[in-house]
């Protein structure tokens, strides 16, 4: 189908008679897509947690790595995504885009149902995961170029915000999915998924430094069923739990075909004893626990978005349309590194800025089932990391969504100004008051407020970009959008950079605060580029709202023009 010729999105006539209909169709129908490619983007933030349970060796560094590597694959697609929308058109990327998901997807669903699979394997499928992450930088192009200016903030602000409860969906949805055999028998036979509670009072355990040392065994009906073994030096060796008449084993009671397939799991309840070593084989800790087996179908957190991809893709093929942009190919979509118009330090401005909004809210949805899971789920009473991860990204999607109007009147740099305060503070209230070094699972509230703050703060912070970088590029609306798709790229790499830099942390100091201070400092950077340059009286390129005016509005006629003509490269 050919493109559409002479888009005008700013003359009354032609927006309230043709471009209206067809701006807010195609919004619906990338809006729609957009939702869940961020579930299949995050899907493997929710599976990781639940892989030791049913029975995956991985440690917490590689659990972290597996959350992390989706947003190296966005990062980089979205850099080549940045580029399709102003060449190839909206309707066959966006279809195409859609469709190339249901890969990842069906192979992790298949992968998580054999513990044999290796972490290289899973690796190579959560790069294909960042699938769903990179097409964003072709959907808000997309949908810029189809706008007037004043409604872009609006309209972007409704995509993104809907477009990211994808993120909150797929943790939400995960914990209830996987409880259930929804799918079929084509999805799979259950898995042995094991939960165990600590026994409180049964042990003592006596550590020098992080290694034990003894373990005494408290309750008189556990004394007969807990083995301590020494050396000939009587150094403590190993510690072993059998079966008595007062103490029951954990078993798994499974039914299997005859290919030795899991066909069912019969939930069972037994004591289980943890004994926990180091690289070294010293034993870092001992657990007496009270375990239940269940089943369990990880394979449908992936599986269950195949027919929304698939619908996704109908619609995109049948619905949208494409419009016809000037274009001078794809290494002239580089010319927002050149100097013309300043555009190299804008591109750079808005890059950190926005790093600082979407790199901060995708980040931090990746990390969170796996923060919650190591900073409190060794406390008795331990909450389910997937019962409030997806919290933090609903409310950040939210108000995202319906704030993007708000930045259209005020403009978005004052909101950028503010929402990175408020980042700041939220990263300043969990390191200062503890809840990263928790010492009790009473603090696990104050961390949970912390972080849904700066869920919140995040979230507006992205709504308030998307009414700022159109028109810091007022010369050039497809430069503006492709400054959506260029910065959108390297946002993407939020949930790479932050799982990474968090393991690192906790690998080099035992803790995450290294990395909260680093993220409050960059923080800190982006605020005064925003002030500087976009907010302050006087600004180089201020936006003071559709109230207040815009640099581009102070702007004559001939300085307008002479812009263009610069941008064209034409002589000024």
């Amino acid at each position: 189908m050919a493109k559409i010729q002479n888009w005008k999105p700013e003359d009354p006539i032609f927006w309230r008679e043709q471009g209206s209909a067809l701006a807010w169709r195609t919004c619906g129908v990338t809006t729609f897509s957009l939702i869940f490619s961020f579930a299949t983007w995050f899907v493997m933030s929710a599976v990781v947690v639940r892989m030791p349970a049913i029975g995956f060796k991985f440690s917490t560094s590689e659990l972290f790595w597996l959350a992390a590597i989706p947003g190296l694959a966005s990062g980089i697609l979205r850099l080549i995504h940045s580029n399709f929308i102003p060449v190839l058109g909206t309707r066959p990327v966006i279809s195409i885009s859609t469709i190339i998901k249901v890969v990842p997807m069906v192979w992790l669903g298949y992968a998580v149902q054999d513990l044999n699979t290796p972490w290289t394997t899973f690796m190579i499928i959560g790069f294909l995961c960042g699938l769903g992450g990179g097409d964003f930088s072709s959907f808000m192009p997309s949908t810029s170029i189809f706008f007037p200016k004043r409604l872009q903030g609006t309209a972007m602000g409704i995509q993104a915000g809907l477009g990211n409860f994808g993120v909150s969906i797929v943790q939400f949805v995960a914990p209830w999915i996987i409880g259930v055999a929804a799918l079929g028998a084509t999805a799979g036979g259950p898995l042995v998924f094991t939960k165990g509670e600590p026994v409180k009072g049964a042990l003592t355990v006596v550590k020098e430094g992080k290694i034990v040392k003894d373990v005494k065994v408290n309750k008189p009906e556990y004394v007969g069923a807990i083995d301590i073994i020494r050396d000939e030096a009587g150094a403590l060796k190993d510690v072993k739990l059998r079966e008595t008449d007062t103490v029951k084993l954990i078993k798994a009671d499974v039914v299997k075909d005859a290919d030795g397939v899991i066909t069912a799991v019969n939930p069972t309840k037994g004591m289980g004893l943890e004994v926990k070593r180091n690289d070294a084989g010293a034993i870092t800790d001992v657990a007496l626990r009270n375990v239940v087996k269940k089943p369990m179908w990880l394979q449908n957190a992936a599986f269950v978005w195949v027919p929304f991809l698939l619908l996704a893709f109908v619609l995109s093929a049948v619905f949208l349309r494409s419009l016809q942009m000037p274009s001078r190919g794809f290494m002239g979509q580089f010319e927002i590194l050149s100097g013309r118009n300043r555009a190299r330090v804008h591109t750079w401005n808005c890059t950190m800025t926005y790093i600082c909004s979407f790199g901060s809210f995708s980040g931090f949805s990746a990390a969170f089932p796996m923060l919650i899971k190591t900073l409190y789920g060794g406390f008795d009473g331990a909450p389910d990391p997937l019962q409030y991860a997806y919290i933090g990204p609903l409310l950040g999607g939210l108000v995202r969504m319906l704030s993007g109007g708000f930045f259209d009147k005020i403009g978005g740099s004052k909101g950028m100004q503010w929402t990175t305060v408020g980042q700041i503070g939220g990263v300043a209230f969990l390191v200062i008051g503890g809840y990263l070094t928790p010492t009790s699972i009473d603090q696990f509230s104050g961390f949970l407020w912390g972080m849904l703050w700066i869920f919140l703060m995040s979230g507006i912070n992205n709504a308030a970009t998307f009414r700022q970088y159109p028109i810091v590029f007022a010369y050039s609306p497809a430069k503006g959008a492709q400054m959506l798709g260029w910065t959108g790229a390297w946002a993407a790499f939020g949930p790479f950079v932050w799982n990474s830099l968090i393991a690192t942390s906790l690998e080099k100091t035992g803790a995450v605060n290294a990395f909260f201070i680093g993220a409050a400092v960059f923080y800190v950077y982006s605020l005064l580029i925003n002030w500087w340059y976009y907010t302050r009286n006087g600004a180089e390129r201020f936006d003071y709202g559709n109230g207040g005016g815009t640099w581009w509005d102070k702007l004559s006629e001939a300085e307008k023009e002479r812009m263009k003509r610069i941008d064209l490269g034409q002589a000024a």
